[in-house]
């Protein structure tokens, strides 16, 4: 598989199979994910790859906290802009329209919306995770790092044959994945990443992206 192949295949799968991911498949692609840029190569990220019994210990854990209705932790960092403005807003909202819309769920059926959200903690029947880390008094630059590796990470999986879901849905559930990672205190926990072979029966709609000439100006002399 190219890389451009990779990146036009890569989505976020909200559908897995049991099969599990053999380890070595995973210690590989981390390694070479290490190989990612970053500003004065500070490498701000801190991984921690999850499978078997800590993995289902903590989707029981999260899930046990959507059936009590217990709230989400306190946010450790702003996911969005509390006014998102447009075009951003637009896009965001089609979102939602277009994911909840090919689950056949209207609008207004919140209930149903957080049923289907729910999934977010069972990882969507993935039997690998990844949980990524940046130390709190880093700043928006190597956020931008982190970002940069999780991308590294999803298009290498691709090229193993592998799909992913990036969720930041983790972060709402911090304080639970630190129960059974035990991280730093120093550490704030950006997202989680479901990992796995994809499940084909599992029905979606791919989101579309916008125009190019929205996004990107050319400046040449042609």
């Amino acid at each position: 598989m190219d890389v451009y192949e990779a990146v036009t295949s890569r989505r976020a799968v909200r559908g897995f199979t049991d099969l599990q991911v053999p380890r070595e498949v995973l210690e590989r692609v981390i390694s070479t994910a290490a190989w990612t840029p970053s500003a004065s190569n500070l490498q701000p990220w801190h991984v921690y790859v999850v499978t078997g019994g800590p993995l289902a210990e903590i989707k029981k854990r999260a899930c046990g906290r959507v059936i009590s209705g217990s709230p989400w932790d306190e946010p450790e960092y702003e996911q969005y802009p509390p006014a998102l403005k447009s075009p951003y807003r637009e896009r965001r909202s089609a979102f939602g329209e277009q994911r909840y819309g090919a689950l056949g769920i209207p609008r207004e059926d919140l209930e149903a919306r957080q049923r289907a959200a729910s999934a977010n903690w069972d990882c969507f029947g993935a039997p690998a995770a990844l949980f990524c880390y940046i130390d709190r008094d880093l700043g928006p630059a190597q956020w931008s790092d982190v970002g940069m590796y999780l991308q590294t990470v999803m298009l290498l999986l691709r090229a193993e044959g592998l799909h992913s879901c990036a969720q930041m849905a983790w972060a709402k559930y911090h304080k639970t994945v630190a129960e059974v990672l035990s991280p730093p205190g120093e550490l704030i926990l950006f997202c989680g990443m479901s990992i796995g072979f994809e499940d084909v029966t599992v029905d979606y709609t791919r989101t579309g992206r916008a125009p190019l000439d929205e996004t990107v100006m050319f400046v040449d002399s042609y």
